[in-house]
């Protein structure tokens, strides 16, 4: 083997470990996700390959973000940076700085993340692949914008980029093309109303968004969390959030019992 095509089975590699990660994890396979990932950083900094390494470390933000690691988050997001500039890696670094300042009250760190994020979206050419899970794909930005406005309290704009979400996420035949973003895009709206006292809106976008076939519970728990206090702290005598909260419970006891690997 030359040492082109060692580099090259060495970068290889270091895709399939970044998307094993990725898959154990929603598995709940923490240890080996974590295992998976760190192998993919090295392998990255082995070949010189500065995207596999901030896409490593993106997924560490992404882990952090799903365990409310803000600070960890935000270093892994620098990281990240640090080690690639110029791909759609950093859109969706930008993304997650947004998204863990959001949830730390920093409104001005917010805007500046979303803008410094579009701006980096607006440069990069549309990917003939947009489903490629490490190419951002351009219509994902609603979902971003849409969660941070969410957590900051804007209603109003949390929900029409979520109803935006819904509609890109459906494809002409009524199919849910990104399953996973149009639950979160009704939790957030199930969110939404449950702050202007519509709880049975509420209710019914919460359990709709819980019965996706496809689910990234880390993710999906992480926004159903949020739709839960609201009903708990708004409505604690009526038995439709309590019924609520126990699905969440028993769905959280069913994500922290670990799978079987493949």
């Amino acid at each position: 083997m030359t040492l082109r095509q060692h580099r090259e089975l060495l970068v290889d590699a270091g895709w399939l470990f970044l998307l094993n990660a990725c898959v154990q994890y929603d598995r709940g396979q923490r240890e080996a996700a974590n295992l998976s990932k760190a192998a993919a950083l090295r392998i990255g900094d082995e070949a010189g390959h500065g995207e596999i390494m901030a896409w490593a470390w993106e997924i560490e933000a992404w882990f952090a973000l799903t365990q409310s690691r803000w600070q960890d988050m935000l270093d892994a997001v620098e990281a990240g940076h640090v080690a690639d500039q110029t791909h759609s890696v950093g859109v969706q670094l930008y993304a997650h700085k947004a998204r863990a300042a959001a949830r730390m009250g920093d409104a001005r760190l917010v805007r500046d993340s979303l803008d410094a994020g579009r701006a980096r979206l607006d440069r990069l050419p549309r990917p003939d692949h947009p489903e490629h899970h490490f190419i951002i794909d351009p219509d994902k930005w609603d979902f971003y914008e849409m969660d941070a406005y969410r957590l900051l309290g804007d209603d109003e704009r949390a929900a029409n980029h979520a109803r935006s979400v819904i509609r890109i996420s459906t494809g002409p035949d009524g199919t849910e093309i990104s399953p996973m973003r149009a639950a979160e895009a009704r939790l957030t709206l199930g969110v939404a109303a449950a702050r202007t006292g519509d709880i049975e809106e509420a209710i019914g976008m919460g359990t709709t968004a819980l019965e996706a076939d496809r689910k990234s519970l880390p993710s999906l728990l992480l926004v159903a969390n949020e739709l839960d206090k609201e009903l708990r702290s708004r409505y604690p005598r009526e038995t439709a959030s309590r019924d609520f909260h126990e699905r969440i419970l028993t769905i959280t006891r069913g994500a922290s019992t670990p799978e079987l690997p493949f």
